[in-house]
């Protein structure tokens, strides 16, 4: 065999690298640039951290909300006692190389721990303070009530429609999805999901809360693939999403940081207690002195007899 030119030797050097990058689109994540092709999956650089994420799954919350504090830069049921919601908003996170949040998120000297939804679990302190280490939320509650309609929902529609949505469009493992309730107006789902069950390839049922959220909200993730919720053939709008997160060891919040209407609650029940308290003693305090009296007058009487 003759050995190769210099010329053809480039040219094959060439196409070798021009088929390593040859562009592609990242359908499950739109916040990302230089996509490419590599060994037949497509991957890119994730906005505002430069991570290379793996187009084929879901990219971690963490990044995605990276990604999206760049863009913005740029332009009914009772609830786990332990259940917290994400009060904060959208904040500049801190990522590991892996992708998943710091343990420690903090915004110039105000820090505060979070769990793995990212989600703050702790009162705001200073940057003197520890956050040991990275709490897993293991129950995830997305609520939603949907729009007035004078007839409900077909019950098994519904669930049906939820269960097969987040398997095959989020790639969620069907025992993850451990209760769809449908209670008119509001749509309950339920995602648990603890260490110990999740495997290396599984998603995390935060970084699927978050992909969901988003599409129910009109704000897909997504590329060129937005979500369209229909029942039975029936388009279904939303009014309101909540997301709550339980973790795997309570949070740690004091007094300081409860609202100002949970207080007034608290402070109104204190007060009643007080109240009820104060009136016992007082009605017993003259219910004895009705006996004394009475006593007293059972007495005069023998002693009138006697005489």
């Amino acid at each position: 065999m003759k050995p190769l030119c210099g010329a053809a030797l480039l040219l094959l050097l060439c196409a070798a690298t021009c088929a390593q990058q040859t562009p592609c689109n990242c359908e499950k994540n739109n916040r990302v640039r230089n996509c490419r092709l590599l060994n037949g999956a497509c991957w890119c650089d994730s906005l505002g951290f430069g991570a290379s994420v793996n187009c084929s799954t879901l990219t971690s919350k963490c990044l995605l909300m990276k990604a999206e504090v760049m863009g913005s830069k740029s332009g009914r049921r009772d609830k786990p006692k332990d259940a917290i919601e994400d009060t904060d908003g959208l904040y500049d996170p801190e990522c590991e190389n892996t992708g998943v949040f710091k343990a420690k998120q903090c915004n110039g000297t105000t820090c505060w721990c979070v769990n793995t939804a990212g989600v703050r679990r702790t009162d705001k302190h200073d940057a003197d303070l520890k956050c040991d280490r990275l709490v897993r939320t293991t129950w995830i509650i997305i609520e939603m009530k949907h729009a007035e309609r004078n007839a409900p929902l077909n019950t098994e529609s519904l669930k049906k429609f939820f269960k097969e949505t987040i398997t095959n469009r989020y790639m969620l493992d069907g025992r993850y999805i451990t209760s769809v309730l449908y209670e008119k107006p509001y749509i309950t789902i339920d995602l648990k999901q603890n260490s110990s069950d999740k495997s290396s390839g599984d998603v995390d049922i935060a970084d699927v809360a978050y992909y969901f959220e988003k599409d129910v909200k009109g704000d897909s993730i997504f590329h060129n693939n937005q979500l369209n919720v229909s029942i039975d053939n029936e388009m279904l709008r939303f009014e309101k999403t909540v997301v709550y997160y339980v973790d795997e060891i309570a949070p740690e919040f004091s007094m300081k940081s409860l609202t100002p209407g949970l207080i007034a609650v608290i402070v109104v029940v204190i007060i009643a207690i007080v109240a009820g308290v104060v009136v016992l003693v007082f009605t017993r305090r003259r219910k004895g002195k009705y006996v004394k009296a009475e006593v007293k007058e059972m007495n005069e009487m023998h002693r009138g007899l006697n005489a």
